[in-house]
């Protein structure tokens, strides 16, 4: 519905009614009208809202009809203590998003080498679905090179920019013909790789999301453990944990210390009362909040948005044209999203 689809991009540029309505001048009871579907913007009005949203007018009207609604739930990695007021707007941006990509899909040719398998979660544990992703994908044993890539190429739409809050890491949707990731930038590469795997244990088990189902949250976790970090390769491993071996762990393996000690723990390598030494040892370093080596592990950034532009550009569409298709108001909207222009950048 176009109200459903207004509310979703206010949402997504942070405004409250009042504030759109100001800008827009228009009465805050004729958008809340607008927004309920009681009534519907002239074009001109509509032209106006979408402008101030940063979106067309076109794209606004488009989304009532694409597959899935503009207000989407998504599955979601966050802290229990993120504000719903920043969780929802990063959701909103997630959906608004969604239906941009989708539209830009539209004129190409995208057709990933791998797929992304559905396997439930009521068939299927966390950790045979994650053997049976790697192995679908043909994955070497051991540690995961390139998790964004690997992903990537099973037609996993991934974008990062700042949530403006810690507290979030991730969200993904699945309600298209690709599923879309979004990742807080702000986040380490240890973390990042992390949310990416348990997001996807979410696309691959989990066909609705369910921010308050706690198993389900677990069931995800359980899959990206195994995903990175498989049991059988790294179980040796894990046994005499040091801080000395896991940094060396985290070197090879690429998951924070954290993630490290958890999956000895799950897979008995070391007792509870390691495992509640080896924290008090991190903490003593200040080392649970920032852990140390970030820096050294290679950055994984999304390339999908790259290539959707170079493979516009080469059916000679310009960054204008671009935009426009894609719903954007314009070039330097889109360009918050896209590598358009002279360099790359990351999404709002």
């Amino acid at each position: 519905m176009l109200g459903e689809a207004i509310r979703t991009a206010r949402v997504a540029a942070g405004l409250t009614q009042e504030q759109l309505s100001e800008q827009v001048d228009v009465k805050q009871g004729a958008l809340s009208r607008y927004e309920n579907d009681l009534r519907l913007p002239d074009e001109e009005t509509l032209e106006r809202l979408a402008g101030v949203l940063g979106l067309t007018g076109r794209l606004l009207n488009r989304a009532c009809s694409i597959k899935g609604s503009a207000a989407a739930e998504a599955h979601m990695r966050r802290r229990a203590a993120a504000p719903a007021k920043a969780w929802r707007r990063v959701e909103a941006q997630l959906n608004i998003l969604r239906i941009q990509l989708h539209q830009l899909l539209q004129v190409i040719d995208f057709d990933p080498p791998n797929a992304v398998p559905a396997l439930d979660s009521m068939d299927y544990p966390p950790a045979d679905a994650a053997a049976l992703t790697r192995a679908q994908w043909r994955m070497t044993i051991g540690p995961v090179r390139n998790m964004t890539g690997w992903m990537e190429s099973a037609g996993c739409l991934i974008v990062e920019w700042d949530f403006g809050a810690l507290r979030i890491d991730g969200m993904s949707q699945w309600v298209d013909d690709y599923p879309v990731l979004a990742v807080n930038a702000r986040m380490p590469t240890d973390r990042k790789r992390l949310t990416l795997a348990h997001e996807l244990g979410h696309i691959v088990m989990h066909s609705t999301p369910a921010y308050l189902d706690m198993e389900v949250e677990q069931e995800a976790m359980d899959f990206a453990a195994e995903f990175l970090m498989p049991a059988s390769v790294i179980r040796p491993e894990l046994r005499n944990l040091t801080l000395g071996r896991l940094s060396d762990l985290k070197r090879k393996w690429m998951v924070s210390m954290a993630a490290l000690i958890e999956r000895a723990h799950k897979l008995e390598a070391i007792p509870s009362a390691k495992r509640i030494s080896l924290y008090k040892m991190l903490s003593a370093k200040g080392w649970r909040k920032h852990e140390p080596l970030g820096g050294q592990l290679p950055p994984e950034r999304p390339r999908t948005p790259g290539l959707i532009v170079e493979e516009l550009r080469h059916l000679r569409y310009t960054d204008g044209q671009i935009a426009e298709f894609g719903g954007f108001a314009d070039a330097g909207r889109a360009a918050e999203v896209l590598p358009l222009g002279a360099g790359l950048r990351v999404v709002r």
